[in-house]
């Protein structure tokens, strides 16, 4: 128990900036829809097929237009994504409502990379899932040492005084009331970056071997972009395929021989921007393949689950508002246990003493 007591506590102060800062960065990011401040972000959805395919002629006209993230029902402007960074927000009816030359102009854009990838890419992606699996192993170590001064449990949302022994009490007290919900906000994070553990927690739900195969993107040839695809023929057959489904990414090659993307969302999906994917001769416009993703096997779709569950794409305000105490909680314990264990450390001659006192203490 000692050993398992050294661990959390060094572990945490290493490790735990991290985790709170993705906590704040995270809840932030809930409430995303609201805070934009660009004019339209509340329209209702148009999604009928005249209306998409215009302003989807209209808006990829642009010169550098690389790709749109469709409105939906939460968001109601096109993201239109440009060449190195650039983007822009449109109106439903194709009239830019704002426009940024890198992400460092919209702060949910650079938010929403620091609690991805920490401004790193692929390598704060590693980081993050590091985080992700020590933040496994707080609440699991947590909760053993929390059985042992359970007769002393006393919830506060603060700590009492901002001592040692107090931040450590409370720390202990409200980390078991929150470590289910720090549990599923956890775990579904780390599933999206670490591959294997996301085909360990699947595993139950289905093969992981054909999850893992169902999950790899297609691979088709295409014909160099023509100058001026026909997007209306694209997504007039994308809904002749999938006609109860929503656009919701269209995509250029990013390189030579790929084709044109489409991503759709049908209403049995989680995931707000579907897994129900076509792909296009960017030379011809022709079909090249077409992917449902209620086809998909089982365990992939439970994986593609995950990040709706993390993110409180599903679940309305209920689910928006627990994963907010999953945040706020993860940012509190998170940065009082830096704080403490880097600036409250008691004295050697003082740590006996400060021990019998948290497991006595009321």
């Amino acid at each position: 128990m000692k050993l398992l007591d050294t661990l959390h506590r060094w572990t945490g102060g290493l490790i735990g900036l991290v985790l709170a800062l993705l906590g704040l960065s995270g809840t932030i990011l809930l409430y995303e829809h609201l805070w934009v401040g660009v004019p339209g972000t509340g329209d209702p959805l148009r999604g009928d097929l005249a209306a998409v395919a215009a302003t989807t002629e209209k808006l990829m006209a642009m010169p550098g237009a690389q790709g749109i993230i469709y409105a939906d029902d939460r968001f109601g402007l096109h993201q239109l994504r440009f060449e190195e960074g650039a983007g822009a927000y449109a109106s439903q009816s194709g009239e830019i409502a704002a426009r940024w030359a890198s992400q460092w102009e919209r702060p949910e854009l650079w938010i929403f990379d620091f609690h991805h990838h920490l401004f790193a890419g692929d390598n704060g992606e590693w980081v993050i899932g590091i985080a992700g699996l020590a933040g496994l192993f707080f609440v699991i170590s947590g909760v053993i040492l929390w059985w042992r001064t359970r007769r002393t449990f006393q919830l506060r949302l603060w700590p009492r005084r901002m001592s040692r022994p107090a931040i450590v009490m409370h720390h202990r007290d409200l980390g078991i009331i929150v470590a289910p919900l720090l549990l599923i906000s956890i775990v579904t994070g780390t599933m999206m970056i670490f591959r294997p553990f996301a085909m360990a927690v699947i595993a139950p739900f289905g093969s992981p071997a054909e999850a893992a195969k169902a999950m790899e993107p297609p691979k088709y040839e295409s014909g160099p972009l023509t100058e001026k695809p026909d997007y209306t023929a694209m997504l007039t057959e994308a809904r002749r395929r999938f006609p109860d489904a929503e656009f919701r990414i269209l995509s250029l090659p990013r390189k030579a021989g790929d084709p044109i993307g489409l991503r759709m969302k049908q209403p049995a999906e989680w995931l707000p921007n579907g897994r129900t994917t076509l792909a296009f001769d960017a030379a011809t416009g022709e079909v090249l393949g077409a992917r449902d993703a209620l086809a998909l096997p089982s365990g992939a779709q439970a994986f593609n689950k995950a990040f709706p569950i993390h993110a409180s794409k599903v679940g309305g305000w209920t689910w928006r508002i627990i994963l907010t105490i999953s945040g706020v909680s993860l940012t509190l314990l998170g940065s009082l246990a830096v704080w403490t264990f880097w600036f409250r450390r008691p004295k050697p001659a003082k740590r006996t003493a400060e021990k019998k006192t948290v497991l006595v203490s009321t």
